[in-house]
């Protein structure tokens, strides 16, 4: 057995494994003003979903990213960590070029897309490992840009198009926004022409073969040909 495979055994608790689920939903972040860090998530489009604040001092802003399932949380006495602590939070696109000019527009100071020289140099904040452009031939996992929030929590922008075997659940794809689908609507076009030049005939059931390829890259499964 490979180690991807030992590890993706692991992950999924072997077979007939009955497991809770346990859904990462909230990430609390460190913030030293609370009117600073609501003000730039805000410009940044996100979601507000909360801001309660109540006699004892207790503070709780909440905010999710768009297409996001998981929210981040900020505030006073919810975390003894230090401002500025939180490092490389990934925020998953399928485009981050895109997503960088997004985010640029909306005022946060972005990086240049790159992409890392050597393992692990994405986590580097010394800029000298990260390789000008995305990674070649635009590998999924390989592309990335970084910015940070006022207080110097650091958000790490990753380009995921076609995800490892075992991580997503086939039979519950989903595209959590517009670009998203379009994205991987575009993929499936660029392929099903290959499909049709080496088959040499129209593909009438081109929906279904869209859907098929679609749905398998979402899931890192095996792409039809």
């Amino acid at each position: 057995m490979s180690s991807t495979e030992a590890r993706t055994e692991q992950a999924t608790g072997g077979a007939g494994a009955a497991r809770a689920d346990l859904k990462l939903e909230v990430v609390v972040i460190p913030v030293s003003d609370v009117e600073r860090a609501k003000e730039f998530y805000g410009r940044l489009g996100w979601r507000l979903d909360a801001d309660f604040a109540f006699d004892n001092g207790f503070r709780i802003v909440q905010y999710t990213p768009p297409g996001s399932p998981c929210s981040v949380q900020f505030g006073t006495n919810l975390t003894t960590a230090a401002p500025g602590t939180a490092q490389n939070m990934y925020l998953v696109v399928t485009d981050v070029e895109a997503a960088r000019a997004e985010l640029a527009a909306s005022g946060a100071q972005v990086s240049e897309v790159f992409h890392p020289a050597g393992f692990g140099d994405q986590f580097r904040a010394d800029p000298s490992g990260h390789a000008g452009g995305p990674a070649a031939d635009r590998q999924t996992y390989g592309s990335f840009a970084t910015f940070n929030d006022p207080d110097g929590n650091v958000w790490l922008l990753q380009e995921i198009t076609t995800r490892l075997p075992g991580r997503i659940d086939g039979d519950g794809t989903s595209f959590a926004t517009i670009a998203d689908l379009a994205g991987a609507m575009r993929r499936a076009e660029a392929a099903h022409g290959e499909h049709e030049k080496r088959t040499g005939v129209r593909d009438e059931n081109w929906p279904e073969w869209y859907a098929s390829y679609m749905v398998a890259e979402r899931a890192g499964t095996e792409l039809p040909t």
